[in-house]
């Protein structure tokens, strides 16, 4: 018997061998299947997020467990988290009183990293440049003339949310409503002697670090304990 096959629009081929048993064609669909697999360019990225065992049992855990992608939310949330930047001045009420330890002390303990620290006598020009958006209060210069009087210490500080916890240390820019337990309420009396600077925003962080800071003055280090501290 003669075979008739028609491919396309092509024109009819006839065959002159006898049809195939279904057993030939069905092992020969079988193995042009496996010869397509093998040649194919791209594989399926399924794999990519899936969990695959290793170890004498990995066939038997790989049955019985559902093989669900898997992604570890904790370090992935970690990894998204902002490190920030702040600058934090020790006014020089607070070095004249010998409050700079102390100051420092209370960063330390939070688990902030100091990258940059410096003993600094300020001078007019760079004063109101810091306070610039203050120029226009009636308190300018008597603030210019405060932070130009003696030294102060400049520091950068580094952290997952360092501003808005350094503002919590910190505590409100009157001592007299300052919480207990920050260091404005605990060390400070009045406004205009209020020991400590820190920016209030990761922007001015930024800006006040560059401009208190030269090249070279910030130091990019791994502490030892910085495991212990995040996730």
């Amino acid at each position: 018997m003669e075979a008739l096959a028609v491919f396309g629009g092509a024109s009819p081929c006839v065959s002159s061998s006898p049809l195939r048993s279904s057993t030939e064609t069905t092992k020969l669909s079988l193995r042009s299947r496996r010869q397509h697999h093998h040649l194919a360019a791209f594989h399926s990225p399924s794999h990519l997020f899936s969990y695959s065992p290793s170890g004498p049992h990995s066939k038997t855990l790989t049955r019985k467990s559902n093989t669900k992608p898997h992604i570890f939310l904790p370090h992935l949330v970690a990894s998204m988290e902002d490190v920030e930047e702040t600058y934090i001045m020790v006014k020089p009420d607070g070095v004249q009183r010998g409050l700079v330890g102390e100051v420092i002390s209370r960063f330390e303990k939070k688990g902030f990293k100091l990258t940059g620290l410096k003993l600094f006598q300020c001078p007019k020009e760079l004063a109101e440049e810091h306070y610039k958006d203050l120029k226009a209060k009636s308190f300018f210069p008597k603030l210019i003339d405060y932070i130009t009087s003696g030294p102060v210490v400049c520091m950068a500080w580094e952290g997952v949310g360092v501003v808005a916890s350094a503002r919590k240390l910190i505590g409100s820019t009157n001592p007299l409503q300052a919480e207990p337990g920050t260091i404005r309420g605990d060390l400070a009396v009045q406004t205009g002697r209020n020991v400590v600077h820190g920016s209030d925003s990761p922007e001015n962080g930024k800006r006040e670090i560059a401009l208190w800071f030269k090249e070279g003055e910030v130091c990019q280090w791994t502490p030892a304990q910085a495991p212990w501290l995040r996730e």
